[in-house]
């Protein structure tokens, strides 16, 4: 009996013994990194350090410590220095209390009016001064405003069910962790620390999605900065990596991020077991604006507003209103982020609301919800997309495209072209974004700018290739396409011209631009001459023409790789991107591209009429050009040196006299 009653206390201590092991019993590599991890940091001490340093129970440094405190007050992006502070707060037993409480019970946790520096409604700044301030009313019964406990919830549970806005963000998703570690480890609220971990869990995920065998991570993704893709190690986002996989070299210094990881409770092991060597897939993030209405209607107004931005909808058509009422309710104009915009300021409510409409090309693209993203993985080699993404509207730190072959990243990107791909503004990443259809390994990139008013300043349509070629062991050309080796890693790219501007490769704006990019490796396809051999033999096509029955200008594009048949007919109506109503024109006669800012093609290959006169006038009725030719045959005519404005096409045939209107820009349609 006594050894009956003995055996089950045994068996009742070890289920107890189980029950209380902590959450984040994980692989023992794992755990094995992490302490590597931490050891390298303290050898090599950098700022970020110094959790690890409030981890391991070592004096934080002196120094480090009093530049965060002095910043803190007037630093822009405060809360990325908050997040730390309160993670040393949590890990050092109350030794620097007296020290760091002080300066962050002085700070303010949520929109304060006449704020003009600091942000919180991009979901990364969100949640790191969300967390902070809810666990620094848990631990010291810090004050907080009456919607925190409703609006943290709702924010974790938003991307636990949706996923993150900032989709497949090296720049944003680690300092979105952050946040979400602390809560994962330290909250007291059993519901806050559950979703927390989801979310945590989640993210990393999906970073792990596209992060290659090599440990590299080049996404196409909802916002991002140009400098992530020209090192593939050595940046926050590699600790991350490193730490849950293993893969790439070992960080000998921690990063802002990697310090969060490397002394976290968070269960990973499922993480690091999804990591998987090929992919091919489409990948749905996020969720309609539509939807975004009702998911956050119970939140107070103005966090509903902020909520909205998070998603992107700052000046969107439908978010408009309520944007321009919170900057005059709160007094934001001034602040950092809309000065841009303070001649508007005098415009009242309903004029602010008319203008996003009028000026669609940039206020609908800001937004990033509600995505499908293409996803191959190939080993080392990966190509993602963002599928039917805002075409030829501007962009905003969106990456539509992006090749990754081994270590080295492969995309294009319009805008203004400089020498150096990270001395481009972080606020844009496109001029105007492409339409990009996938197929496995194979990408088609088209561009087609709509026109911009003179109202926006962006003048710089040109697109440009970032392609690396010191980073391959083998490059070479075929025509019009570039190829590139690394190890047994391929990539082929059609370019649209030849041309380089500040020395990188890059054409002018003309209308339209074509592009494809294809990755492979020698498992796909053999040798690099095999390799190369398929892409010779490839079919690559683009031209305009004329829908005439639907008046549409219409940019096409073929290609044709190995088994691979990618095409797309851009159709724009004339009337419709110029505002220009085309008197009655011939049957097979149209004029296109319409916008041009060069070479204007007056199509009249459906022309009854054996010989045509072509005329065109500008505004004010005098002749520029005057030609009779053969009807079947059409005729391209050069406008590169004529100004700016309206013109009207005149075609004479045995039929009648017919005219339609173009709009001519200078180096860019929107010159107007």
């Amino acid at each position: 009996m006594r050894k009956s009653l003995y055996s089950q206390l045994v068996i009742f201590l070890v289920l107890v013994a189980a029950l209380w092991q902590p959450a984040s019993a994980n692989d023992t590599a794992y755990v094995q990194r992490q302490a590597d991890y931490r050891a390298s940091a303290l050898a090599n001490f950098g700022g970020d350090a110094i959790t690890i340093q409030a981890y391991e129970g070592v004096p934080v440094d002196t120094n480090e410590l009093n530049y965060v405190l002095g910043i803190l007050p007037t630093k822009e992006t405060a809360d990325f220095y908050v997040v730390k502070m309160v993670r040393v707060l949590c890990l050092s037993q109350g030794q620097y209390d007296s020290k760091i409480l002080p300066v962050l019970n002085a700070l303010p946790y949520w929109l304060t009016k006449s704020d003009t520096v600091r942000g919180y409604w991009s979901e990364n700044h969100m949640i790191q001064w969300m967390s902070s301030d809810w666990l620094l009313h848990e631990k010291y019964g810090k004050p907080v405003d009456a919607n925190l406990d409703y609006r943290l919830r709702h924010y974790l549970r938003l991307k636990v069910d949706y996923g993150f806005y900032e989709f497949l963000s090296s720049v944003y998703a680690p300092y979105c962790l952050t946040g979400l570690l602390n809560l994962a480890d330290f909250s007291q609220d059993a519901e806050i620390k559950s979703l927390a971990t989801k979310a945590s869990q989640r993210l990393l995920s999906e970073m792990l999605m596209l992060t290659n065998d090599k440990g590299v991570f080049y996404p196409s993704s909802g916002r991002n900065y140009y400098p992530k893709f020209e090192t593939p190690y050595g940046q926050n986002h590699s600790s991350l990596i490193y730490l849950l996989t293993g893969f790439g070299p070992a960080p000998t210094s921690s990063s802002h991020a990697g310090g969060f990881l490397a002394t976290s409770t968070l269960s990973i092991d499922t993480i690091a077991a999804g990591w998987r060597p090929y992919l091919d897939t489409t990948y749905r993030i996020g969720h309609t604006l539509d939807s975004g209405f009702v998911i956050n209607s119970g939140l107070a107004p103005l966090d509903r507003t902020l909520f909205q931005w998070s998603s992107g909808a700052y000046f969107h058509p439908q978010v408009a209103g309520e944007t321009a009422q919170l900057l005059i309710d709160s007094n934001l104009w001034h602040h950092v982020d809309f000065a841009p915009f303070r001649k508007f300021s005098t415009l009242p409510v309903g004029a602010v609301v008319l203008l996003s409409n009028s000026l669609t090309v940039a206020s609908k693209s800001s937004l990033i919800c509600g995505q499908d993203v293409v996803l191959y993985k190939h080993k080392t080699i990966t190509l993602s997309s963002l599928k039917d993404f805002w075409k030829g509207k501007l962009g905003y730190q969106q990456f539509p495209c992006v090749a990754n072959v081994g270590t080295t990243a492969v995309f294009t990107a319009s805008g203004i072209v400089t020498a150096q791909w990270g001395d481009r503004t972080e606020g844009n990443a496109n001029e105007h974004l492409p339409y990009v259809a996938q197929k496995k390994n194979a990408a088609l990139i088209m561009y087609r700018p709509e026109p911009y008013s003179s109202a926006l300043p962006f003048k710089n349509p040109e697109v440009a290739l970032h392609f690396k070629a010191g980073d391959y062991d083998e490059v070479a050309t075929d025509s019009m396409w570039i190829l590139g080796r690394q190890e047994q890693n391929y990539v082929a790219v059609r370019r649209h011209c030849l041309d380089s501007i500040n020395t990188i490769a890059a054409c002018t704006m003309d209308g339209g631009q074509a592009y494809a990019i294809v990755v492979g490796d020698s498992a796909l396809y053999g040798s690099f001459s095999n390799f190369r051999a398929l892409v010779h033999q490839s079919q690559f096509e683009q031209k305009w023409y004329a829908d005439t029955v639907n008046n549409l200008s219409v940019f096409y594009a073929k290609l044709v790789f190995d088994t691979t048949t990618i095409e797309y007919a851009w159709n724009v109506d004339t009337t419709f991107a110029t505002g220009i109503a085309n008197t009655p024109a011939a049957k097979g006669f149209a004029v296109y591209p319409n916008p041009t800012n060069g070479l204007v093609t007056v199509d009249l290959s459906g022309v009854a009429s054996e010989t045509v006169t072509i005329s065109i006038t500008n505004a004010i009725g005098q002749q520029l050009y005057s030609e009779k030719v053969i009807s079947g045959a059409g005729k391209t005519i050069d406008t590169g040196a004529w100004p700016v404005g309206i013109y009207m096409v005149t075609v004479e045939t045995a039929e009648g006299r017919f005219t339609s209107k173009v709009m001519k820009g200078s180096r860019w349609i929107g010159d107007m």
